[in-house]
């Protein structure tokens, strides 16, 4: 069938971007600029300092080896501040001149140590990141990147009390809301799909799995909008979140905490951070976490252990090595407990209401991981990275649905069994790099990628537990029950040949990144290769070699605002039967976006509005001609558009906000059935907006006293299966608050989620459940008011 590809009048507000930033850069001349760096009284590189223009909203903030840098300057004489927690306020002034950059260079009157002291006993909030991890490749700051990433910090997650990825990590960035889950992996929806998840630049994504990460050993985590060419092609165009975890910092700090909360929840952390020889050239890094908790629900409950322990060597400052290993076990009831099922409609049982008997099995994960990292810089400019992983998720496990259900109330539960083991492997090398061709500067990356993806798993075996009297939502017997039996002396190699799926890939790409006018205008030119081969045990073998290019343009308005423009693709393999021969093509995805980004308050706030459009191409549909043969036909078509805002950062000293706001809509735009056209896919809600504000006084006798809130609201919300049923999900609000007090090294918090006690739920229709046709509502009920208190210690 025809490959619908977007016209060129779509690409109109892209094409008018980029001619208004070339007619206004050609205007331009080359601007002056200023440089500098940051020292410690000992000479080591101050971080994380305040660096900003005295009388305008110009500012930035030392990067890890204390530089800082202002581009596009006019000619003249400026007055430089920094400042940092706990020190003094110091100035400089410089005078530039055209078309040359001025060095100024600051030493602090602290130590290093002294300024990390100081750090810790102010507890300085970091919610806005200027540069993107190493683990994502770009060599640039965040504001010059031509598309709309979001970072949120491990200090963020703090405040709120997240302790993985399933309690609301996403309410920090627009447009993301989760889906269904089963306890076990966190399922983020953004921009009409899934998220795929990352750890430090590999692609994880499983079927099912790998365990969600524990934010104890979490630095950051990288939200990146829609398809991005410079880390992987075969995906949602939807695009992906990259979990950083945290490295040794070559500063010793260790820091300790212990959580209680409601429904019995306890859960200590331990993070140790320092150097293991006298010259400081071998770090560690080690975070511990322990938790047991139950739930609202009886017979729930999660407890968890995690063991992070990272080791880096630096052999010289060209020359780095790091090795990390994540080991995560959870256990857990079985898998499916919070799922709830009526005829009635949504919320029509009580939240805290279960299926399980009280004799429920429990099931246990086994989440082992490993990285090594091998870092080498040429010169200041140039730098290679190679790096390798290993995950290794197993679990033993069992999953609760339901067999039928009566208008009455009467349900046949089934249990079954879910063994499973997921293995991965990748290998990554890629060079950044810059380099000057006459007026024109260039920022190379290059690199390749490889990865092994394999899941096997035994879901085949299950029982009824309600085989004589059925189970009955309104008049409800969790009592024990005769559990049914599983064979599991066959190995999970055999029983679940019918369930394993594989994908290879092998992928090349290619950077440049065109700066002219001292890179006040910067042209992104790229291109990926892939060749992926995929098994599906239902599908079977897709091979596919596609080429995706990727073009982008950023224009420095001024060193604190740029608009940019982008237009990328991806791909997702798939398989199916054509009549009468033919090749099934890839599904692709083509995103086309516009943005602007901009800091205020001398870069200690930012916020990026982006407008976008997403189209998937080749979706299959069954062949209407040819109902009875598994045939299929390549017409389907979806469309999500959208636009996003984000805010986040410090807008006054001790006074910080995160704010979103995000609408979307993704419907059909091409089927077999000309009825389907214009229905929304399913997941996803059109207006999700959020925010989370954070006060600390910062003078007098209540110095160190906290207060936060924040809320979450989602309007025009999608079933996450739509079946038979209509849009029919009422919208979702939830508010929550906090309070902390910070003395010394000594740190006081609680927090209040769902502080209005509000029945909140995801939910879905499963309408083939039910024998009558009566559309079968199934629900997720989040917890009632829940209470968090913690105390943590730093030294």
């Amino acid at each position: 069938m025809k490959h619908i590809q977007p016209s060129l009048f779509k690409f109109y507000p892209l094409i008018v971007l980029i001619a208004l930033c070339f007619s206004h850069a050609a205007l331009a001349q080359q601007n002056p600029a200023i440089k500098g760096t940051v020292s410690t009284s000992d000479g080591l590189p101050a971080s994380a300092v305040s660096v900003g223009i005295k009388n305008t909203s110009i500012g930035t903030m030392t990067n890890d080896a204390g530089k800082f840098q202002f581009n596009r300057l006019k000619a003249g004489t400026y007055t430089l501040q920094i400042s940092s927690v706990g020190s003094v306020t110091q100035e400089q002034t410089v005078t530039v001149i055209a078309a040359q950059t001025a060095t100024v260079n600051f030493i602090l009157k602290e130590s290093a140590n002294e300024l990390k002291e100081v750090m810790v006993s102010e507890n300085k909030k970091k919610y806005k990141i200027d540069n993107p991890s190493p683990s994502l490749r770009l060599n640039e700051p965040l504001l010059e990147v031509p598309q709309n990433i979001q970072v949120v910090t491990s200090d963020q997650l703090k405040d709120q009390q997240i302790f993985t990825m399933l309690e609301g990590a996403s309410r920090n960035v627009s447009g993301l809301t989760m889906q269904e889950h089963w306890g076990n992996y966190a399922r983020v929806n953004a921009r009409g799909d899934r998220l795929a998840p990352f750890r430090n630049g590999m692609n994880i994504e499983a079927t099912w799995g790998p365990l969600t990460e524990d934010m104890s050993f979490v630095d950051r985590i990288e939200f990146v909008k829609g398809p991005a060419g410079f880390m992987l092609a075969n995906g949602n165009p939807s695009g992906f979140y990259n979990v950083v975890t945290k490295k040794p910092t070559g500063y010793t700090n260790q820091a300790f905490s212990f959580t209680a909360g409601s429904f019995n929840t306890y859960r200590a952390t331990a993070d140790f951070d320092g150097v293991l020889t006298n010259d400081g050239k071998l770090q560690y890094r080690l975070n511990l976490m322990g938790q047991l908790s139950e739930s609202w629900r009886p017979t729930d409950f999660t407890n968890r252990t995690a063991i992070a322990p990272v080791l880096r060597y630096k052999f010289d400052e060209k020359n780095i090595l790091t090795a990390e290993y994540t080991y995560q076990f959870q256990r857990m009831n079985a898998f499916g407990t919070a799922y709830l099922f009526s005829t009635d409609g949504y919320a029509s049982l009580p939240n805290n209401f279960t299926n399980a008997p009280v004799n429920s099995p429990a099931s246990n994960i086994y989440d082992h991981s490993a990285f090594l990292t091998y870092e080498h810089k040429f010169s200041d400019k140039w730098k290679a990275t190679a790096k390798g992983a290993y995950f290794n998720y197993k679990q033993n496990a069992y999953s609760y649905w339901i067999n039928s259900i009566q208008d009455n109330g009467d349900i046949d539960r089934s249990l079954g069994l879910w063994d499973a083991v997921n293995k991965n492997k990748f290998a990554q090398a890629f060079v950044n790099g810059e380099v000057q061709t006459g007026t024109i500067a260039h920022r190379i990356l290059g690199g390749v990628d490889i990865g092994d993806k394999y899941y096997i798993a035994d879901y085949f075996q299950s029982g009824s537990l309600d085989p004589v009297t059925p189970f009955n939502i309104h008049s409800p017997d969790n009592s024990a029950v005769t559990l049914p039996t599983f064979d599991r002396t066959t190995p999970l190699t055999e029983r679940g040949a019918g369930a394993k799926s594989t994908q290879t890939y092998q992928s090349f790409y290619l950077q440049d990144e065109l700066g002219f006018f001292d890179q006040q205008l910067r042209l992104t030119l790229a291109g990926r290769f892939t060749h992926a081969v995929t098994v599906d045990p239902y599908a079977g073998t897709a091979t596919n070699k596609q080429f995706t290019p990727r073009v982008g343009i950023s224009y420095s308005v001024n060193d604190a605002t740029s608009i940019y423009g982008v237009y990328d693709q991806s791909f997702i393999p798939q398989t199916g039967s054509i009549f009468g021969s033919g090749t099934v093509k890839p599904i692709t995805g083509n995103n086309l976006e516009a943005g602007l980004k901009r800091d205020w308050f001398n870069g200690k706030w930012s916020t990026t509005l982006s407008v976008y459009q997403i189209l998937k191409n080749n979706q299959l549909v069954g062949d209407p001609d040819h109902p009875t043969g598994n045939y299929v036909v390549q017409l389907g078509q979806t469309k999500t558009h959208g636009i996003e805002f984000d805010a986040r950062g410090e807008i006054v000293n001790g006074l910080s906000l995160m704010a979103n706001y995000a609408y979307t809509n993704s419907e059909i735009s091409e089927d077999t059935d000309p009825n389907n056209v214009g229905n929304p896919v399913p997941g996803f809600a059109k207006h999700v907006t959020n925010a989370w504000l954070t006060y600390r006084v910062q003078k007098g006798s209540l110095k160190g006293l906290g207060f936060s809130t924040g809320y979450q609201w989602q309007l025009d919300r999608l079933p996450w299966s739509l079946g038979s049923g209509t849009s029919d999900l009422p919208n979702y609000f939830r508010l929550d608050a906090g309070a902390s007090y910070q003395i010394n090294k000594l740190n006081f918090a609680v927090n209040v989620n769902n502080v209005l006690n509000a029945y909140l739920y995801s939910g879905g229709h499963e309408d083939y459940l039910s024998p009558t046709g009566s559309t079968v509502y199934t629900w997720q009920a989040e917890a009632p008011t829940a209470v968090r208190v913690s105390i943590g210690y730093r030294f």
